[in-house]
């Protein structure tokens, strides 16, 4: 399955933000990349601004941009404030899910434990980070990766209670899905408006 593989570094670096987790290079440079990224002062334009809000949003969620197009014509025929209806339908998806539960330490990580065979979605095993789990659907470990070392590790300690659209089972290593999130509930630093402006020109 395609997905970005490049340079997560400087990608961060480059919108100022952990988008892909907690990040050492960060930290230490809070500034963009490459040999003007100091002193970079260049205005972005209205297009550069929106072009970069939708990269933002990508690269947070790992989709690929004809995955993230067609996500969002879904957004557009759906009733509602289409951005944030994309932006709900992101949250949906699997390895997002599986990230929220704390089962993964970063989404790239729950994106192969998914397509590993290691999740379960109400009892059958499930390996296609994009499919989009419905309210009342039950994310689990699988059996028998219930000892794996990366799955133990990211659940500890991790405070299941600051998702209220999640509930989990720590028993049986399973997370309820309780409710689709509203906006002002998902944590993410995205501009969804920007995002719907950019696709309208197009």
């Amino acid at each position: 399955m395609a997905r970005y593989t490049g340079p997560k570094s400087r990608i961060a670096r480059r919108f100022g933000e952990p988008i892909f987790g907690p990040d050492k290079a960060l930290d230490r440079r809070k500034y963009a990349p490459g040999q003007h990224g100091v002193n970079r002062r260049k205005k972005s334009s209205e297009y550069g601004t929106q072009l970069a809000e939708k990269q933002k949003a990508k690269y947070t969620y790992g989709v690929l941009e004809r995955q993230f197009r067609l996500l969002f014509a879904e957004a557009s025929r759906k009733k509602g404030i289409t951005g944030e209806i994309l932006i709900q339908l992101l949250e949906c998806r699997l390895d997002n899910i599986v990230y929220r539960l704390g089962i993964a330490p970063t989404r790239a990580a729950a994106r192969q434990l998914v397509s590993h065979r290691h999740i379960t979605v109400d009892g059958k095993v499930v390996n296609i980070p994009s499919f989009q789990v419905k309210p009342g659907m039950v994310v689990a470990v699988r059996e028998k990766s219930k000892s794996l070392e990366v799955i133990a590790a990211s659940l500890e300690g991790f405070n299941h209670a600051k998702y209220n659209w999640l509930e989990w089972n720590e028993a049986d290593k399973a997370g309820k899905f309780l409710n689709i999130p509203p906006r002002e509930e998902i944590p993410e630093n995205i501009k969804e408006q920007l995002i719907v402006e950019l696709y309208s020109k197009q």
